[in-house]
This record gives C-alpha cells, sequence and structure tokens, in this order.
C-alpha cells in the first residue's frame, strides 16, 4: 500500500505544503465550476476565475508556461462569459445554449492553431522545448482555448473539446508528476461526458417546444 502511495504522491515531498494546499483547493473549485456549467448555471465562472488564478501562480512557479496562459486565457474568458450568460431581454437569455455554426468552426479552428503556435513561439523564446511533452502542452492549449471560447458563447460543441482535451491531459500531468491535477482532470471528462448528454437534452427540448 505504501509503495502504490509512494508512486502517486511522492513527487510531493519536495513541494511547499502551501502549493500543495493551493492545488487541493484549486481542484475543488475545478471540480465545482465544471459542475456548474454541466448545470448550465452562471456561477461555472465565479468558481472558475477562483481556480483559474491559483493555477496562474502555481503553473508560472512550476514554469509551465503553455498551461499557465492556458489558465490566465480561462479568468479573462470568464469574465466575458460570465457577461455573455447574464444578460437578458426581460426574462428571456440573450445566449441560450445553440450548435456552433459553419463560421464559428472555422473559428475555431484559427484559434486552435493560431493559440498553439503562440505557445509554440512562447516556448522557443524561454528555451522551454525540453521533450514530446512541449508539443503535446501546445496542441491541448489550442484544444481548451476552443473549448472556453465555445462554452463561453454558450455551444454545445464545447464539451466535446473539453473531453479530448482532458483525455489527453490526464496522462501528461501524471507523466508530469501532477498526480492531484491528473485525478481531476479524469474526473473532469467524467462530468464533461455527462455535461454534453445534459446540454443535448435542454437543446432537444428547447427544439420541441419551439
Amino acid at each position: 500500500m505504501s509503495q502504490i502511495f509512494e508512486f502517486l504522491f511522492g513527487q510531493y515531498k519536495d513541494y511547499e505544503t502551501l502549493d500543495i494546499v493551493l492545488e487541493l483547493i484549486a481542484f475543488v473549485f475545478t471540480i465545482a465550476s465544471v459542475w456548474y456549467s454541466k448545470k448550465n448555471n452562471v456561477l461555472v465562472f465565479p468558481t472558475g476565475m477562483i481556480c483559474t488564478a491559483i493555477f496562474v501562480y502555481l503553473l508560472l512557479k512550476w514554469g509551465l508556461l503553455g498551461d499557465m496562459m492556458i489558465n490566465g486565457y480561462y479568468f479573462i474568458m470568464s469574465i466575458y462569459g460570465w457577461y455573455i450568460w447574464t444578460r437578458k431581454s426581460g426574462n428571456i437569455e440573450k445566449t441560450p445554449i445553440t450548435r456552433t455554426t459553419s463560421k464559428e468552426h472555422f473559428i475555431s479552428i484559427i484559434i486552435l492553431i493560431a493559440s498553439a503556435l503562440f505557445v509554440f513561439g512562447i516556448y522557443k523564446a524561454f528555451d522551454k522545448i525540453e521533450s514530446w511533452v512541449s508539443y503535446i502542452d501546445m496542441l491541448t492549449t489550442g484544444i481548451f482555448f476552443v473549448g472556453m471560447w465555445l462554452m463561453a458563447k454558450r455551444k454545445i460543441e464545447n464539451w466535446i473539446y473539453w473531453i479530448v482535451g482532458n483525455i489527453i491531459t490526464v496522462p501528461l500531468y501524471f507523466y508530469k508528476g501532477f498526480t492531484f491535477s491528473s485525478i481531476l482532470y479524469f474526473v473532469l471528462t467524467i462530468i464533461a461526458f455527462y455535461g454534453y448528454l445534459e446540454w443535448k437534452k435542454h437543446l432537444d427540448k428547447t427544439k420541441a417546444i419551439a
């Protein structure tokens, strides 16, 4: 049992206590944020801003620039999404759950490529490309940038990007030695799957009523 514990959490023996506590707090608020997103609740954004602010600090300290920029972007997009989700005309939401248009799919591809190239430039500038892990970071950055953009616009396809990005990130974070974060993304993958189903059910119900 002790060997399993050492295998999973041994890397944390060299971490500062404050960093471990902060990662656990971010863990809780990240779960809460995705859960609120699944429920189509605007609290997804304030809870998300708390966890992303913590992760920006931790990832900068750990030198994971791509991941840090993802979370910085999440924080900014949370402000935008909070505004978009709360706009109403009377009691009618101005931004209901909808499907992504052809134009938005095209923009998504542009965002994915542009953000991955941007992170590549940052890694090159700071000489941080050390292995294949850096290139995976670039890819997941692009995927998550698109996912956050689509979520802020309340597009159901955002869940597909989250699922794909999370599936890649689970083993990646474990490989990097961040066991808590790896477990976190595993849980987020499950929630994202059910989030897609719940949003689809809501969308189908809305269409039936219309």
